[in-house]
């Protein structure tokens, strides 16, 4: 049987499952410490100083490393994507990207997607199962693995949960993973550089909204009507724009913190002046000052070649319909245009190539 990765164990959790095993707290301390701080790639390596005994049965119960590196693609940019192996042969995807303001990774939190976006390539396999917190931990381990080896000083600054998968749809192993990053004596990325993103799981946003986790929010729109989104993204079936726009009202007012609403533009399909006039409508007066719209350019994918990235001349006139509205917007940065850049693309593409 596969042992399962400390790295999904939160401090408090590891603090427990020391304590039930006669350690005292000081010795979850001195593990966190080599984890985080140290990052050890062996628990032989831990330091000496540790009681042998914690080292002895953290090795019997846990793994450092589940996964093993599969494929790298480096772009001129500086994005690297990553295609990991888990320990049961499923493939995942991990980026690592390049800002003025440090580097983010972004990490995916299930094998596969049951969203069924239909513009998506995450979407293409459906999920078969959800990853570990220890899992989801791991790509952020194994991503400063490769900058320490580096030798440049680098470190992980900043965290998006948009990788393949709905992290709602995994919520209790997302809220875990997001509690080792952010834990001070660890990692310490604050809440503030972690972002999370859904396409609207009403309920699990309201639980989100009510939990400790205060990281920032990202909802997944991209279409400002029924008719249209429920065309793109089969989730609006379930949850039509109006439950999940009472389940942001609800979020913006539990946390008084701003929102992005992400919109991927798609050509001649949800990017007219229309369409961004209906959004500015839908996001209304009272939400104006907590939201964001963030366009995003298409990164367009072999198996739904009926959509197109939208014309320059079409993202400038919806940028600037909002902007004559009111509306906080701005344009998402590309990273690793050189390489398979859709989320999910690489994967999909190494199992098409396995089969």
């Amino acid at each position: 049987m596969t042992k399962p990765s400390i790295y999904g164990l939160p401090y408090d959790k590891l603090a427990a499952w020391l304590a039930e095993r006669g350690f005292k707290k000081s010795r979850a301390d001195r593990v966190w410490e080599q984890l985080y701080r140290s990052r050890v790639a062996d628990f032989a390596e831990m330091d000496p100083a540790l009681e042998p005994a914690v080292t002895t049965v953290l090795e019997k119960s846990f793994a450092l490393r589940t996964m093993t590196e599969h494929v790298k693609q480096q772009s001129a940019d500086g994005t690297v994507k990553f295609l990991f192996r888990l320990a049961d042969g499923n493939l995942i995807e991990t980026v690592l990207m390049r800002h003025k303001f440090g580097l983010s990774v972004c990490v995916t939190t299930q094998v596969g997607c049951n969203i069924g976006c239909s513009f998506c390539a995450s979407g293409l396999l459906a999920k078969s199962r959800d990853l570990s917190g220890g899992e989801i931990a791991e790509q952020i381990m194994q991503v400063q693995a490769h900058l320490d080896a580096a030798g440049n000083g680098e470190r992980v600054s900043h965290v998006v949960v948009m990788g393949i998968g709905e992290p709602f749809d995994n919520y209790d192993n997302m809220a875990d993973f997001i509690r080792v990053m952010k834990d001070h004596k660890g990692l310490a990325i604050g809440p503030r550089h972690i972002t999370v993103s859904t396409s609207g799981l009403a309920n699990k946003l309201r639980e989100f909204a009510d939990s400790d986790l205060q990281t920032n929010l990202a909802v997944s729109l991209h279409a400002p009507n029924d008719e249209l989104r429920t065309r793109i993204m089969k989730i609006n079936r379930a949850i039509p724009i109006a439950k999940l726009m009472d389940a942001i009202d609800y979020y913006l007012e539990r946390t008084n913190r701003r929102l992005t609403l992400e919109y991927i533009l798609l050509r001649d399909v949800n990017d007219r002046r229309e369409h961004a006039e209906e959004l500015a409508d839908l996001i209304g007066e009272a939400r104006r000052s907590q939201v964001n719209v963030n366009l995003i350019p298409y990164n367009p994918v072999d198996e739904h070649s009926q959509y197109q990235r939208s014309e320059q001349e079409a993202v400038r006139g919806f940028y600037d319909a909002l902007k004559k509205r009111g509306v906080s917007v701005s344009v998402r940065l590309e990273h690793g245009a050189d390489i398979d850049a859709a989320c999910g693309q690489l994967r999909s593409k190494q199992i098409a190539k396995a089969n």
